[in-house]
């Protein structure tokens, strides 16, 4: 490698958008048009059903659930989440703050479902 050109850390380090990324919105949703016809017309393209997603869908969180490390973070963002609802709703009852109180996530990091248990 010469002295003037860059270093492999110095390109990586490098912020301004390259190729694609660097055009404009609209060229890029031109090409990406043109390529989804290509597709279809190729018979490579394929829309999901419901079903087909779902079973994806199922497949992907088998997949990340047997990551033991990853589940135990999301665990304790949620815990840490709870806890500090909870905090807070008792600061504001304590205090004589009324007001709408926002949902809390569910067991699993995620928001309660609109059913009530």
């Amino acid at each position: 490698m010469n002295a003037s050109s860059p270093s492999r850390d110095q390109a990586r380090e490098r912020r301004e958008p390259r190729g694609f990324a660097a055009m404009d919105p609209e060229r890029q949703r031109e090409i990406a048009r043109k390529g989804g016809r290509a597709a279809h017309r190729s018979g490579n393209a394929h829309q999901f059903d419901s079903e087909e997603a779902r079973e994806a869908g199922r497949k992907g969180g088998e997949v990340v659930s047997q990551d033991r490390r990853h589940m135990a973070r999301i665990g304790a963002r949620g815990g840490e989440a709870r806890g500090a609802n909870r905090r807070q709703q008792a600061h504001a009852a304590d205090h004589g703050e009324g007001g709408e109180s926002t949902p809390e996530p569910d067991d699993t990091g995620g928001m309660p479902s609109a059913r009530h248990h």
